[in-house]
């Protein structure tokens, strides 16, 4: 009997880790996840688009969740996202991805640029965590990805970004945001790829683009830029990179969590929501790049911040509420809750990066 209790006691751990619920939040991203995928909007390219929102912070969060929970395999919904984004690798016209947009417009152009750096974040990342090599998919993903750098005027270095004047991942800054996910990738592929002569010229004049933009970008971007030098050797000198993480530390609320105005100058919206005090996707997203920036746990300022976390979480439906910088949408859509879920995924990545 007390072996059998024993067995139970330890098949139950996973699903409540340091008064927080991963399994929950698990359940809640894969609804989400299931409602993208029946969402029009988001397949009409024929499949689910990859987006900064929610897709992005599900492919970076459900592997960590799979691990911390004991799962044997993939979601249908990872499958499905990578499986569509290797569908489309070779593609590099505009209009081959989205019927509705042309490579002779900047839109057209802009929203090319986004698909090419998320398509090489998401399969540079999936073969990191599978080995040190690169599947073909992969070194076609990233082969695009620098065949579109810009090659010249203030951006060179980047990538032109999809700018729809929505904080805080399409606006006209949002270009450096793009960069840095780019730098993430490349910094992601095994070392013997980031040698690479042809490659080269690319590297050094994407570090060159983040190391001059960062001083007139929010701290939100820079916060990727904070991630990316963790991955990308040689992106961020010393001094920037303490630099960075002072700013953070100082812009810090008492109770452990971060506001969405610590992060940036944003536009002024009067049809947005009204946010005050903490906020779940600030906090996740600082929490996480303080983590890969090399914050150890122990450290009582991130500490701080990863007790805020376990406390905002719903403790029926999982997720970590945070609400849209831009538009009231109608209560139940999809666009709702796109905040919600980029708070729910870096949250939860924060929390099982400090457990594991």
């Amino acid at each position: 009997m007390l072996r059998l209790a024993a067995v139970i006691v330890l098949a139950a751990l996973p699903a409540l880790c340091g008064d927080w619920n991963p399994r929950l939040a698990a359940q809640y991203l894969d609804s989400r996840e299931k409602a993208w995928f029946a969402w029009p909007q988001a397949m009409k390219s024929g499949v689910p688009c990859v987006s900064c929102h929610t897709s992005v912070p599900y492919l970076l969060a459900r592997p960590r969740l799979r691990q911390a929970l004991g799962e044997s395999g993939r979601t249908p919904y990872e499958t499905g996202l990578i499986d569509g984004v290797r569908s489309r690798v070779a593609k590099t016209d505009a209009n081959d991805l989205f019927s509705d947009v042309s490579d002779k417009t900047l839109l057209g152009r802009q929203v090319l640029g986004a698909e090419t750096v998320l398509a090489a974040l998401v399969l540079a990342l999936d073969d990191a965590q599978r080995g040190d090599t690169l599947t073909p998919e992969a070194e076609k993903a990233l082969k695009r990805m620098w065949s579109l750098q810009v090659q010249s005027g203030n951006d060179k270095g980047a990538w032109l970004w999809s700018n729809f004047d929505l904080d805080p991942w399409e606006t006209t800054d949002a270009a450096f945001f793009g960069a840095a996910l780019g730098a993430v990738a490349t910094g992601a592929t095994p070392a013997a790829y980031q040698s690479r002569p042809e490659i080269r010229a690319n590297v050094a004049e994407l570090k060159n683009y983040l190391r001059n933009a960062q001083k007139t970008q929010p701290l939100h971007n820079r916060l990727i830029l904070l991630w990316a030098g963790s991955k990308l050797r040689d992106l961020l000198p010393d001094a920037d990179r303490q630099a960075i993480l002072e700013e953070v530390w100082r812009k810090q609320e008492a109770d452990g969590g971060w506001t969405l105005q610590s992060l940036g100058a944003w536009k002024k919206r009067d049809a947005a929501p009204k946010t005050e005090g903490s906020n779940c996707y600030a906090t996740g997203l600082a929490a996480f790049t303080l983590q890969q920036a090399g914050v150890p746990n122990i450290d009582t300022r991130l500490s701080r911040s990863l007790d805020w976390l376990k406390k905002h979480q719903d403790p029926e439906s999982g997720y970590w509420t945070a609400e849209s910088m831009n538009h009231r949408h109608e209560s139940g859509s999809m666009p709702a809750l796109f905040m919600r879920d980029a708070a729910t995924g870096y949250a939860t990545l924060a929390l099982l990066t400090a457990e594991q």
